[in-house]
C-alpha cells in the first residue's frame, strides 16, 4: 500500500514537475519571443525616426536655400553691378556660427565661382577640389529646370571635411520670375556639415539614443546610409539599441525563476511592463511625428500637418454632418516689413502673428503656417456662415493694431479667403485651392478684409491666365499700340506735349482696357518689357513733333527693378530722343513704401536728363514731406480733385491749397481729368500751368496727332471729339 502510494505520489510529483516544465519552458518561450518582438519594433523605429532626422536635415537646408534665392533683394542686387558687398553681406557673412549652412558660393552658369564663404570667411579651395563630382550633377539638375519646375536641386555630398548636405538653386524673385538670360544667370549653394556634435544632437532632438557614425566597414543590422546623388556611400548612422525587451524581461526574470506557483502575477507583470514600453515607444514616435509636422519658427503645423489635420476634419465633417470652414491668410505688407528691418524682424513678427491667432481660433480649431506669410485655420462648426464671419472680424480686428517689436513698430493686414466644406463634401485639396482663390480676390479688391469662393472664380482665374498668355504673346510680336493725349496750356490752350498710353487689341476679342491688362502686366512680371515697349515707341514718335513734350507712365514694378535708369538710356539712345523732353510720371505709394530705393533710382534717372513727375497727386497719402524730400518736376492732380469743383464748395479751396503748395516748392502744375469750360477757367484762376483731359482730346493715334501739329490749332482738339 505504502508502495503504490509512493507511486501515485511519484506520478503527481512527475506529472506536476511535467506541468512545471512545460508551463515554465512555455512561459520562457512566450518571454523570448515578446523580448525580441519588442527589440524589434525599437529598433524599427529607431531606423525610421533616424531616417526621418536625416532627411530633417536636407529638408532644412531646402528651405533655407529656398528663403535666401527666391529673394526679392537677392534677384536685384546679386545681377547688379555693384552687388558685391550686399552678396557677401547676406550671404558670405552669414556662414559664420550658423546653424542654417556654414558654406555659401555664388556661381555662374559657367560653373566659375563668383563669392565663396566658410565659416564667415573666403575660401582658397575650389568647388571640385572640395565636393565631390555630385556638386555638378545637382548644379546641372538646377540650371535644366523646365518653367513649370523650380530651379533647385538638393542631396548629401562627401567634402574635405566630411558629410554634407548641399543644395544649388537659380536666384530669381520670390515669384519665380527672372529676367535674365540663361548664359547670365546665377546660381546660390549652401552646404551645411554634419558632423558628430549635430548628429548627437539629432539624437536628442529624436530621441534616438547614441546616435553617431559609424565605419563603413562596420558591420551593423539596422544602420542608416547616407548617400549621394550618384548612389555613392557617404556615411552610415548607427544608435545604442535600447532593447526595451530585455529591460522588460530582466524585470520579472527572477519571478519566473523564483516562483513557478506565481505564473499569473508573472503574467500580470510581463503585461504592465511590456504595456509601458509599448507606451514609451508610441510616446516617442508621436513626438517625432509632431515635430516632423511642426513648422520651426511660428511652433504651429507646418504644411504637411495641416493638410493630414484637413483632411481628418473633413472625414469628420462627413461623418457628423457638420461643415469644415477654410480661412487662408496672407499678411499684407509683410514683405516691406522684411526689406526694410531684415529676417530677423521678420520672424519676430511671424512669432507674434502666430500667438496671436492662436489665441483668437481658440483650441477647437487647426491652425498652421503655411508658406512664408501665409497662415491657414480650419474650423468644424454646425453654423459657418455666422461664426466666419465673427472670426474674421476678430482677425482684421487684430491687424488694425501695430505690432512692437524691439524699438520698431509694424504696420500689418491681411487678406482672408473663405472655403466651406459643407458636410465635407469638398475634399482638403480643393478646399485649400479654393480658400487660396478667395484670398487673391480679397487682395484685389483692397486688401484688409474677407472674401467667400464662389464658382465665378474659377473662370475668372482661367481667363486671367488667358489674357496673361494672349498679351505675352501680343508683347513679344509687339501687336500693342501707343496713343497719345494731349495736354495744353493752361493760358492759351495750344498742344505742348502729349501723354503716351498703351493700348491692345486682343486678337479675336477686341479691345481691352488698360484697367484690366495693366495690372495682369504687374502680376505675371510682363510689365517691365510692356512699359519699355510703350517708352520706345513713344521715344521714336515724339520726333515726329519738334516742341512737344512726352510723358510716359511708369508702373511700380519697373521702378523696382535697380537696372530701370540702365534701361532708360538704353531706349534713349536706341531712338536718338531728346531726355529734356520727357517726364516720366509715377505714382506716390512706392516713394512712401521705399523711400531709400526710390532716391537711389531717382537720382540715376536724372543723371539721364529725363524729367520725373508726380502723378495721380490727391488720390492717396499725398504727403508733403514727400513733395520736399524728392524734389519732383511737376506735379499733376488726380482728377478726383477735378470732377469735384463741380459738386463741393470745399473742392475750390482744396485746389488752391495744392496748387499753392506745389508752386511755393517750384513744382509745375498739369490737372487731369479736365472737361469743361467751367474747370478750365477754374483751374486757370488757381495757377495751373497746363490741362489734360477729354475736352481737349481723347487719346488718339500718332496720325491724328500729326493732323493736329501740321495745322498748330489752338484747342484744335475739338474738331476730332
Amino acid at each position: 500500500m505504502n508502495v503504490g502510494r509512493k507511486s501515485a505520489v511519484t506520478s503527481m510529483l512527475g506529472a506536476f514537475a511535467l506541468v512545471v516544465f512545460l508551463v515554465t519552458v512555455f512561459i520562457l518561450t512566450a518571454v523570448n519571443r515578446i523580448t525580441d518582438h519588442t527589440n524589434n519594433l525599437d529598433e524599427q523605429r529607431s531606423r525610421a525616426t533616424t531616417s526621418g532626422a536625416v532627411r530633417t536635415f536636407q529638408d532644412q537646408l531646402h528651405a533655407t536655400l529656398n528663403d535666401y534665392a527666391a529673394w526679392d533683394d537677392a534677384a536685384n542686387f546679386v545681377y547688379a553691378p555693384d552687388g558685391q558687398d550686399w552678396i557677401i553681406s547676406n550671404f558670405g557673412d552669414m556662414t559664420v556660427n550658423s546653424d542654417l549652412f556654414d558654406v555659401a558660393m555664388l556661381l555662374d552658369t559657367h560653373r566659375n565661382v563668383l563669392m565663396a564663404y566658410q565659416d564667415g570667411h573666403p575660401v582658397d579651395w575650389a568647388p571640385g577640389d572640395y565636393f565631390d563630382s555630385s556638386l555638378w550633377t545637382l548644379f546641372d539638375k538646377a540650371q535644366s529646370a523646365g518653367p513649370e519646375s523650380v530651379p533647385e536641386a538638393i542631396g548629401f555630398i562627401a567634402t574635405s571635411k566630411g558629410v554634407s548636405a548641399i543644395g544649388v538653386a537659380l536666384i530669381r524673385e520670390k515669384s519665380g520670375a527672372i529676367d535674365v538670360s540663361p548664359e547670365n544667370r546665377r546660381y546660390l549653394v549652401f552646404a551645411r556639415h554634419l558632423n558628430d556634435e549635430k548628429v548627437a544632437a539629432l539624437g536628442e532632438t529624436y530621441v534616438i539614443g547614441g546616435l553617431h557614425f559609424v565605419g563603413a566597414d562596420e558591420a551593423l543590422p539596422n544602420a542608416v546610409e547616407i548617400r549621394n546623388v550618384h548612389g555613392r556611400l557617404l556615411a552610415k548612422l548607427g544608435w545604442t539599441p535600447r532593447k526595451p525587451g530585455d529591460i522588460s524581461y530582466l524585470q520579472v526574470r527572477s519571478l519566473v525563476y523564483s516562483a513557478v506557483a506565481m505564473v499569473g502575477l508573472f503574467f500580470l507583470l510581463l503585461l504592465v511592463a511590456g504595456t509601458n514600453t509599448l507606451n514609451r515607444l508610441k510616446a516617442d514616435e508621436a513626438s517625432a511625428r509632431r515635430l516632423a509636422m511642426t513648422d520651426r519658427l511660428s511652433g504651429l503645423l507646418n504644411r504637411t500637418g495641416f493638410f493630414m489635420a484637413l483632411d481628418d476634419m473633413v472625414e469628420e465633417g462627413a461623418r457628423s454632418g457638420q461643415s469644415v470652414t477654410m480661412l487662408y491668410l496672407d499678411l499684407d505688407g509683410f514683405k516691406e516689413v522684411n526689406d526694410a528691418y531684415g529676417h530677423g524682424t521678420g520672424d519676430t513678427l511671424i512669432r507674434s502673428v502666430a500667438a496671436g491667432l492662436r489665441i483668437l481660433v481658440g483650441d477647437g480649431a487647426v491652425l498652421a503656417r503655411v508658406g512664408g506669410d501665409e497662415f491657414a485655420i480650419a474650423v468644424l462648426s454646425d453654423d459657418p456662415g455666422r461664426e466666419t464671419a465673427m472670426l474674421c472680424e476678430r482677425i482684421l480686428g487684430f491687424f488694425e493694431e501695430p505690432f512692437t517689436i524691439g524699438e520698431r513698430v509694424a504696420v500689418i493686414g491681411t487678406s482672408i479667403g473663405i472655403a466651406i466644406s459643407e458636410r465635407g463634401s469638398v475634399n482638403g485639396g480643393e478646399l485649400v485651392r479654393r480658400a487660396d482663390m478667395a484670398m487673391y480676390r480679397a487682395k484685389d479688391s483692397g486688401r484688409s478684409r474677407f472674401e467667400y469662393y464662389t464658382p465665378d472664380m474659377d473662370a475668372e482665374r482661367e481667363e486671367r491666365h488667358r489674357l496673361e498668355i494672349d498679351l505675352r504673346i501680343a508683347i513679344e510680336r509687339q501687336e500693342l499700340t501707343v496713343v497719345y493725349q494731349p495736354v495744353v496750356s493752361a493760358q492759351d490752350g495750344r498742344i505742348v506735349g502729349v501723354e503716351a498710353l498703351a493700348r491692345w487689341n486682343r486678337r479675336g476679342y477686341g479691345a481691352v482696357s488698360p484697367d484690366v491688362f495693366i495690372p495682369i502686366a504687374e502680376t505675371s512680371g510682363l510689365i517691365d518689357q510692356l512699359g519699355l515697349f510703350v517708352l520706345h515707341r513713344a521715344c521714336e514718335t515724339v520726333k515726329r513733333w519738334p516742341g512737344f513734350k512726352l510723358s510716359v507712365n511708369i508702373s511700380p514694378g519697373q521702378f523696382r527693378d535697380p537696372a530701370f535708369p540702365q534701361n532708360v538710356a538704353y531706349v534713349l539712345r536706341q531712338t536718338k530722343a531728346s531726355p529734356a523732353d520727357i517726364t516720366l510720371e509715377m505714382t506716390e505709394g512706392y516713394f512712401i513704401q521705399n523711400a531709400d530705393r526710390a532716391k537711389t533710382s531717382m537720382a540715376g534717372l536724372r543723371r539721364l536728363g529725363v524729367h520725373i513727375a508726380l502723378d495721380d497727386f490727391g488720390a492717396g497719402f499725398s504727403s508733403v514731406g514727400y513733395l520736399r524730400q524728392f524734389g519732383f518736376d511737376r506735379m499733376k492732380i488726380d482728377k478726383s480733385l477735378i470732377h469735384a469743383l463741380d459738386q463741393e464748395r470745399s473742392a475750390v479751396d482744396l485746389l488752391h491749397a495744392t496748387v499753392a503748395l506745389a508752386r511755393s516748392l517750384d513744382i509745375p502744375v498739369t490737372a487731369e481729368g479736365v472737361e469743361t469750360d467751367a474747370q478750365v477757367l477754374q483751374l486757370r484762376l488757381t495757377g495751373c500751368d497746363q490741362l489734360q483731359g477729354y475736352l481737349f482730346g481723347q487719346p488718339m493715334s500718332a496720325d491724328d496727332i500729326d493732323s493736329v501739329f501740321r495745322r498748330d490749332e489752338r484747342r484744335a482738339i475739338f474738331s476730332l471729339r
